[in-house]
């Protein structure tokens, strides 16, 4: 793609991840810094991918390549997968099904959780911006949400009476995860304004309406 971008001389966004920080030491994360990643655990194929392109994005770059660079944080809404493995359609899924709501760890890892349309904002807003202004830039919510909070919050907003069960933290999980967006306000004026509650309305019931459509049996199958 980087190289059919130069061919056509085209302006090329990278869908890059918060995942580069890896289980950060600076809390919350800005830009500038490199992370705390290891390069051989069993994250890294995804965390060290994500790296790997923002480096091959920059070499580009270095060729006059015009690029943009957006580092997403934790992100969700409507459309998205039954299966995925993302914490926020896990927990509506278990939730929706009445299953045991899966907490690694004591739940108290945070994570910062953006509505779609806000990011969507996000990424057209830096794509707008002039060519001089590569990133990476951090898109993503700023308010901090325990996992325990996350799971809390579905439970009562699906009326769900899933209990909380809690597994073995998973290997270099991430303690903590918090964008620092000051550069994304400074540069196009940009920040989320959708809370989570309001942001998982819309989710739920989306999630309940493919209920509905499909059946529940058919979701459980795409969920086990």
């Amino acid at each position: 793609m980087l190289g059919l971008a130069k061919r056509v001389k085209a302006k090329i966004l990278q869908a890059s991840t918060s995942e580069v920080y890896g289980d950060p030491e600076i809390h919350p994360q800005p830009e500038n810094y490199w992370g705390h990643v290891d390069p051989v655990g069993v994250r890294s194929c995804y965390d060290e991918a994500k790296r790997c392109a923002e480096t091959l994005f920059f070499d580009y770059w270095r060729q006059q390549l015009r690029i943009k660079v957006g580092r997403i944080f934790n992100t969700y809404g409507p459309r998205m997968q039954p299966n995925d493995g993302r914490v926020v359609s896990n927990f509506i899924v278990q939730a929706l099904f009445g299953r045991d709501i899966t907490v690694y760890g004591d739940g108290s890892q945070t994570r910062s959780f953006c509505y779609v349309d806000d990011l969507i904002d996000g990424l057209m807003r830096l794509m707008s911006t002039v060519d001089s202004v590569t990133g990476p830039i951090n898109l993503g919510n700023p308010t901090e949400f325990s996992i325990l909070e996350l799971a809390s919050l579905v439970i009562e907003m699906t009326g769900s009476r899933s209990p909380i069960v809690h597994r073995p933290l998973p290997r270099d999980d991430p303690r903590q995860r918090q964008p620092d967006i000051s550069r994304a306000k400074d540069l196009r004026s940009w920040a989320p304004t959708t809370p989570l509650k309001e942001g998982l309305k819309p989710t739920i019931a989306y999630f309940e309406q493919i209920l509905r459509q499909n059946g529940k049996e058919s979701l459980l199958e795409r969920t086990v």
